[in-house]
């Protein structure tokens, strides 16, 4: 009799935790969750992206001053008056023009850079307020479940308790026989025979079955032909 306490406690916590899963708010933070998730991984590659165009602008930048300071250092040495041949002089003319178009090149090439950094800057900005709102309403949601929820953990507590406390004494094979099979059978690993029927399948014995776990002895495992679930006997049996 003990194993259909321990049955029906089953049953009841199965129950409790159905209903939890099922409040809207339950169903909600999952949606939540996912949405999490998916804004989360979106922030992180904006986040590689920005990181990644920080660097190269800053290479840029480095570039730009690079030829920057050479095309100054032409420029103040022919301003100077030191170079006095024309050949040297006509030669270092063409290379500060060079160097001016170099230096624009790389000036196209870092405005680039920079609105792109821009632009992934401002899609990291938007995701990572979007993250902070689902952040809000999973709190909020996660609030209203708990208080809505309340009553449910107080009598999945008192049902788990109740169930450690008939589960106390019973045979470790007979549990672990009991916790397969009720995985195997939809929740239901024990059934009473009630009026030579099977509670379980709901098939009546025959007078042959019935004869033979007459004679097993009480402390016997016995299971259900059809169903093969374990079958509790009690004083309504039958037998």
């Amino acid at each position: 009799m003990k194993l259909l306490d321990v049955q029906e406690l089953d049953a009841q916590l199965d129950t409790l935790n159905h209903q939890l899963a099922t409040m809207p708010e339950t169903l909600k933070l999952k949606e939540l969750a996912e949405r999490h998730r998916e804004v989360d991984n979106a922030a992180r590659d904006h986040r590689i992206e920005v990181d990644d165009l920080t660097r190269e602008q800053k290479r840029a930048d480095a570039d730009v001053e690079q030829v920057k300071t050479r095309q100054t250092r032409d420029q103040n040495l022919m301003d100077s008056g030191q170079v006095h041949n024309p050949k040297d002089l006509e030669r270092m003319l063409g290379e500060v023009e060079s160097l001016k178009r170099r230096i624009s090149s790389l000036e196209d090439t870092e405005l680039e850079v920079m609105e792109r950094l821009e632009t992934a800057q401002a899609s990291l900005d938007e995701r990572t307020a979007e993250l902070a709102e689902v952040d809000e309403q999973i709190a909020a949601v996660t609030a209203a479940r708990d208080k809505k929820a309340g009553g449910l953990n107080d009598a999945l507590i008192t049902a788990a308790n109740d169930r450690k406390v008939a589960a106390t004494g019973m045979p470790e094979d007979l549990m672990a026989l009991y916790e397969k099979l009720r995985a195997q059978k939809g929740g239901v690993g024990a059934a009473a025979l009630l009026q030579r029927r099977c509670t379980g399948c709901q098939i009546n014995l025959n007078a042959s079955d019935l004869g033979i776990i007459a004679k097993r002895p009480s402390d016997d495992v016995v299971r259900c032909e059809e169903c093969d679930r374990i079958l509790v006997r009690t004083g309504e049996s039958g037998l």
